[in-house]
């Protein structure tokens, strides 16, 4: 005779993480917790800047600011070390500049920059360099070779929480 079925194994929920979830429905959600939160603070020249040179008008929605740092912090998460370099890269695009041939523009390094601050400042990101001189306990002058920013312990905490939540 066999023995009957063990019924008291639980399997855990999988947890969904920013990688598993559709980019836009999780920029949407975390750009929603980050104006629900006050984490962010706009600056004054937000309503009248453009978001790259390939631009012809700003952004028409009212919460631009709130999507595009929610869309840096996905990147970051996604690929640590990027810094604002790559950032503008990432983000600019085709500048149509009429009856001549058109040709990539990179985006505003500005915008990006304050951004990456402000998520700093809220403890979402921190530099490569201080990351690993906390890590290592040793002076931040000696990794500065190493440049851009990653996603801090509570920073992915928050992300996975409100990737799950989608």
């Amino acid at each position: 005779s066999t023995p009957p079925p063990i019924h008291s194994r639980h399997k855990m929920a999988p947890t969904l993480t920013v990688r598993d979830v559709s980019g836009a429905a999780f920029i949407r959600a975390y750009a929603d917790h980050l104006k629900k939160s006050a984490k962010l603070e706009i600056p004054k020249y937000a309503e009248y800047v453009k978001t790259g040179v390939a631009r012809e008008l700003n952004p028409i929605q009212d919460d631009w600011y709130y999507v595009r740092a929610a869309a840096l912090a996905r990147k970051i998460y996604l690929k640590k070390g990027l810094g604002v370099g790559a950032l503008t890269r990432h983000f600019g695009g085709r500048h149509r500049r009429g009856t001549r041939t058109e040709r990539f523009r990179k985006s505003s390094s500005g915008i990006i920059r304050t951004i990456l601050q402000s998520l700093e400042k809220a403890g979402t990101i921190v530099k490569c360099s201080t990351a690993a001189a906390a890590a290592s306990g040793r002076p931040e002058s000696e990794f500065a070779d190493m440049n851009g920013r990653q996603i801090t312990p509570e920073g992915q905490r928050d992300l996975d929480r409100i990737a799950g939540s989608i």
